[in-house]
């Protein structure tokens, strides 16, 4: 008896002992991955900067490779250049994903809920999604008093749309059911909208934030071509101005380091938050 209930425990606790290998493993394996990519990434580049140093004709660019590239990028964050463009581009996407959510969500859910408002609204959102929200610069600043506003303006209108749709997509999923039981409970709209439809649209909507993100990121720094003298969008015309290719291939390198790093923090948030778990 002894034996066998020693044979069983070992049993019941080697599941325990290889999880943690398991995990171990897929994360190693993950980073290395990863890891073989940036690899990857940065050879193609490196061969792109050894072609384009060695043609005369493109002799110029030279400093577009990996290493005047990687050594300017260390003396602008030493230098705090780095933080310095950086700051006012979060500021202005940050103001104008506020505005995005502030209006997607709401309408997203009345879209969601009412057929006549989907109905009326699909053909009009449609159409206006399809316009680039830089096509809407000369408007911008025609219509705001400064360049700043301009900008928010134009990432609002960028990232709208993700928000919009993903949060009417998570409201029309919810199962009629749950109003149903509400309401026999009693429960008044706003009952409804803080209990039922928020926590059930989380997923949608959290999702739709971050593809927001990603497309007002995309739309924030060809934004900054206007009139403002701070940002990443700036930066990049002034090192082209100045022929500062190897400041121009940082602010390039930075764009992507925090873009990166916005995308990542939005999909822990998500994570985190969402009632939606995954295995």
């Amino acid at each position: 008896m002894s034996l066998d209930l020693a044979i069983d425990t070992a049993a019941a606790a080697s599941p325990r002992r290889e999880l943690p290998a398991n995990l171990l493993f897929g994360a190693a394996r993950s980073i290395g991955f990863a890891a073989l990519g940036m690899a990857i990434l940065l050879a193609v580049w490196w061969v792109g900067g050894v072609l384009v140093a060695s043609d005369p004709a493109t002799a110029s660019f030279a400093d577009f490779a990996p290493a005047p590239t990687f050594e300017r990028l260390w003396q602008m964050v030493w230098s705090g250049e780095a933080m310095q463009m950086s700051l006012p581009s979060l500021w202005r996407i940050g103001a104008g994903l506020a505005w995005a959510i502030a209006i997607g969500v709401p309408f997203g859910i009345l879209v969601g809920r009412s057929r006549a408002v989907r109905e009326t609204s699909s053909v009009p959102f449609q159409f206006l999604r399809m316009i680039s929200p830089l096509a809407w610069m000369p408007i911008a600043v025609i219509a705001f008093s400064t360049w700043d506003r301009a900008i928010i303006f134009l990432v609002a209108v960028a990232a709208v749309w993700p928000v919009l749709f993903s949060t009417a997509h998570g409201v029309r999923r919810i199962d009629p059911a749950w109003f149903k039981v509400a309401r026999n409970l009693g429960a008044r709209p706003w009952h409804m909208l803080v209990v039922i439809i928020l926590p059930a649209i989380a997923q949608d909507t959290l999702t739709g934030i971050r593809l927001a993100l990603g497309v007002a990121w995309v739309v924030l720094v060809p934004a900054e071509f206007l009139g403002v003298t701070s940002g990443l969008g700036y930066a990049i015309n002034d090192a082209r101005d100045t022929l500062e290719y190897d400041r121009l291939a940082a602010t390039v390198v930075i764009i992507g380091i925090i873009g990166f790093a916005l995308d990542f923090l939005c999909q822990q948030l998500i994570a985190r938050l969402s009632w939606v778990k995954e295995d």
